[in-house]
C-alpha cells in the first residue's frame, strides 16, 4: 500500500548488547590504537545495568538490570580497567535464589516482592560520583551505596553520616558543587513533596528543604546555579496507587497527562535570599538538564525537551526506541524580577538526543559547548539505538557529529576531561558497542573536533552492557589495582 509505514530493524544484533553474562574483572588494557594524551591522570567511572536474565526469565526494561560500576584508570603505567557489580540487598537475595525476586522499574510478575511492601528494592544502576573521599553509586528513590574507589568492592549503604534513612526519598542524579546537591520526591495521593538536600564537602547535611507539589511529578534530573536549584516539572505523574494496589511496575504506574502544562520550579539554595517561584513553559517532557546559569536578573535553563516521555521506549528489551519522539535542546530565559518566561530558543538537532554533558567546572555557570548522543533513525518506525556522538555550540548554533558504522552503537553519558594545564585542550570519553564482534571499546575524541573520529581506541577484554551516567576523578598519581586482586567472575 502506498504510504504505509513498515517497521525496520535499524539496530541489528541489539539483543547482543543486553543478553549475555557480564564479567567482573580487573586488567591492564592492551591492543590500544591511536594516542592517549599523557596529561590524562585519574579515574573515569560509569554506572549501568547488567544481568537482564535469571532462571529462565528476562527483564523487560533497560532500567531493571543489576547495577555494575566500571572504572577506567589513566595511570603512569597505562590505562587499567575494573568492573564490579554493586552488592545491593536485591542482588544478594537474587544471587542466593538463582532467580528474580523483586519487582523492577518496568518488570513485574506474580509473587514479586517490594521492600517493606511499599517500595522497589532498587538495583542502584544509574550514576556514580566520587565524593568526600568516597565513591558513591546511586539509584532511584534509594540511598547511595559506598564503594572502594580502587577495587570497586561494595562497602554498604551510605547514609551521609546518619542524617538520612532508608525512607528518605533520594534521586539518582546528584550534583557536585560546594559539596553535593540532590533531591527526592515523597509521593503521596494527598500531598506529594519535593525534598531538596545540600551536603557539605565532608558529607554532612547542611539543609533539607521541603516544597509541596501540585502533582506527583516523576523527575530524574535537576539543575543548579550558585544561588538556586532548578526543576523541570513535566506532566509525567506517578500514580502510586496502581503500584501499591494493583501490582503494577513503576512503568505501568506512570501516567502521561499532557493537558497539565510543564513548569520550571526554582528554589533558593542555602544562604540565598530569593523566594521560590514557578514559571509555566508550555508543553514537553524533560528527562535531562544540560546546564543552568544566572545573572542579576535573569536565569538561563538549558534542557533537552522531548515531545513525550522516553521511559516507555526503554522497553521491551531488546526492541528499544521503536517510536521515540523527537527531542531538541531548548534554552529558556526567565526574568527573575517579573517571574516570567522571556524566550525559549531551540537548537536545530532533533534526533532524540540524550545524556548531555558539559565540561564539569562550568556546571552552574556560563558555558558554550555541550556533548550528547543521538539516534540517526529517529522518526522512522523500528527498533534503534544511539549511533551519533554530537558536540553542540550555543554561540554558533552548530553541531559537530561523529556517526557510528552500521550495527555499532554508543552508550553512556559522554565524559569531558580537560588538560589541567590548558583547558582549551580536552578529550571526550565514549563507549562504543560492536555486538557483531562481541566487543566494547572505550574511545577518546578530541572534544572540540569529534567529527574527525577517535584519537585513541581502547578495546575491553570483556563486553559490558549499555551504561548510563559517568564521572571523572582527576589525580596526579593513580594507584593501579593488580588484576590478581580481583578474580575474573562470570555470573549467570
Amino acid at each position: 500500500m502506498i504510504g504505509q509505514a513498515f517497521a525496520v530493524d535499524y539496530a541489528p544484533r541489539l539483543e547482543d548488547c543486553f543478553f549475555f553474562n557480564a564479567v567482573e574483572d580487573a586488567y591492564d588494557l592492551t591492543g590500544i590504537s591511536g594516542r592517549v594524551p599523557e596529561w590524562i591522570r585519574g579515574s573515569w567511572y560509569v554506572n549501568g545495568p547488567s544481568q537482564f536474565e535469571r532462571g529462565g526469565m528476562r527483564c523487560n526494561h533497560w532500567l531493571d538490570g543489576a547495577g555494575m560500576i566500571c572504572a577506567l584508570r589513566f595511570t603512569n603505567e597505562g590505562p587499567h580497567f575494573t568492573s564490579r557489580r554493586v552488592r545491593t540487598r536485591k542482588l544478594e537475595d537474587e544471587d542466593a535464589a538463582g532467580r528474580f525476586l523483586y519487582r523492577g522499574f518496568g518488570t513485574s510478575f506474580p509473587g514479586d516482592r517490594l521492600w517493606r511492601n511499599m517500595m522497589l528494592e532498587p538495583p542502584v544502576n544509574v550514576s556514580v560520583y566520587p565524593f568526600a573521599g568516597r565513591l558513591l553509586a546511586f539509584g532511584e528513590q534509594t540511598l547511595a551505596y559506598e564503594l572502594d574507589p580502587l577495587t570497586l568492592q561494595t562497602r554498604g549503604v551510605y547514609d551521609f553520616n546518619g542524617k538520612l534513612n532508608a525512607l528518605s526519598p533520594f534521586a539518582a542524579h546528584a550534583k557536585l558543587n560546594r559539596g553535593l546537591l540532590n533531591f527526592g520526591v515523597s509521593f503521596s495521593t494527598k500531598q506529594p513533596m519535593l525534598n531538596v538536600y545540600e551536603f557539605d564537602e565532608k558529607g554532612s547535611l547542611n539543609r533539607r528543604k521541603r516544597y509541596p507539589l501540585a502533582h506527583p511529578y516523576s523527575m530524574h534530573d535537576f539543575g543548579f546555579t550558585p544561588s538556586r536549584v532548578v526543576f523541570f516539572l513535566s506532566p509525567l505523574l506517578m500514580r502510586f496507587e496502581k503500584f501499591w494496589n494493583e501490582g503494577a511496575s513503576v512503568m505501568e504506574a506512570l501516567s502521561w497527562e499532557p493537558e497539565i502544562p510543564s513548569v520550571i520550579f526554582i528554589a533558593p539554595r542555602i544562604g540565598a535570599a530569593s523566594e521560590p517561584l514557578s514559571v509555566e513553559v508550555g508543553e514537553g517532557y524533560c528527562l535531562h538538564f544540560i546546564n543552568c546559569f544566572e545573572s542579576e536578573s535573569h536565569l538561563t535553563v538549558d534542557v533537552l525537551v522531548l515531545e513525550a516521555p522516553v521511559y516507555s521506549e526503554y522497553q521491551p528489551l531488546p526492541d528499544l526506541f521503536q517510536n521515540v519522539t523527537r527531542c531538541q535542546p531548548v534554552r529558556y530565559l526567565i526574568d527573575l524580577e517579573s517571574r516570567q518566561l522571556i524566550s525559549a530558543t531551540r537548537l536545530d538537532y532533533s534526533l532524540a538526543p540524550d545524556f548531555p554533558s558539559i565540561d564539569p567546572p562550568h556546571a552552574g555557570s556560563l558555558y558554550g559547548d555541550f556533548w550528547m548522543l543521538g539516534i540517526s533513525a529517529c522518526g522512522r518506525p523500528g527498533r534503534k539505538f544511539f549511533d551519533q556522538f554530537v558536540r553542540a555550540s550555543w554561540s554558533t548554533r552548530s553541531f559537530d557529529i561523529y556517526q557510528a558504522a552500521p550495527g555499532e552503537y554508543f552508550s553512556a553519558e559522554p565524559c569531558i576531561i580537560c588538560n589541567p594545564a590548558d583547558r582549551s585542550e580536552a578529550v571526550a570519553v565514549v563507549e562504543r558497542l560492536k555486538p557483531a564482534s562481541n566487543l566494547v571499546e572505550m574511545l577518546l575524541f578530541d572534544a572540540f573536533a569529534i567529527g574527525h573520529g577517535p584519537i585513541a581506541t581502547m578495546p575491553l577484554r570483556h563486553p559490558i552492557h549499555p551504561g548510563f551516567h559517568t564521572s571523572f576523578a582527576p589525580s596526579s598519581r593513580t594507584t593501579v589495582v593488580n588484576s590478581r586482586n580481583i578474580p575474573t567472575i562470570p555470573y549467570d
